[in-house]
């Protein structure tokens, strides 16, 4: 059975969250994608923004690397909405080399728009989980976030958060 790796720098840093979309997740390590930008400007069927990469010379993104079956790549890219607003991209990443990623098509970025507090924060967990630097858990704290007003989705991920949490 084959492998792939896969960077993950938005929700799915967090093992928990990620293993809930791809049973055989296995987390890396830690790993820069140098002269990018993190932003929370993906236009997303909830009506919310979720995260993107773009190009900035001057920047990094921080992303998990997490090794996975080639057999379950389509249920990620069916969780990340592969042809609905991200496509897959593949990037070099410091001392892990080609892996893919999920990249937000044009259509789909407006900057106008917030992400919702649990997405924020389920974030927010994985930096934390993985250590990540101080000045960049704090570039992500100081995003603008509202407050989902789908109850049921919101105590979902609240819940997924406080597991996280406790692991």
């Amino acid at each position: 059975m084959g492998k792939l790796n896969y960077a993950a720098y938005g929700s799915n840093l967090h093992p928990i969250r990620l293993s809930n979309r791809v049973p055989s997740a296995k987390l890396l390590g830690k790993g820069v994608l140098e002269r990018k930008v993190l932003r929370f400007h993906k236009r997303s069927k909830d009506g919310s923004a979720k995260c993107n990469i773009v190009v900035d010379d001057t920047q990094q993104v921080h992303v998990a690397i997490y090794e996975m079956n080639v057999s379950e790549k389509p249920l990620l890219d069916d969780a990340e909405g592969v042809g609905y607003g991200y496509q897959v991209q593949e990037v070099e990443v410091v001392d892990f080399g080609k892996c893919f990623t999920y990249i937000a098509e044009n259509s789909h970025i407006d900057n106008s728009l917030n992400p919702y507090t649990w997405y924020k924060e389920l974030v927010l967990v994985g930096c934390e989980y993985l250590n990540l630097p101080a000045y960049y858990i704090d570039f992500i704290r100081n995003i603008n976030a509202e407050v989902d007003l789908d109850e049921k989705r919101h105590a979902k991920y609240t819940n997924m958060i406080a597991r996280a949490k406790n692991k």
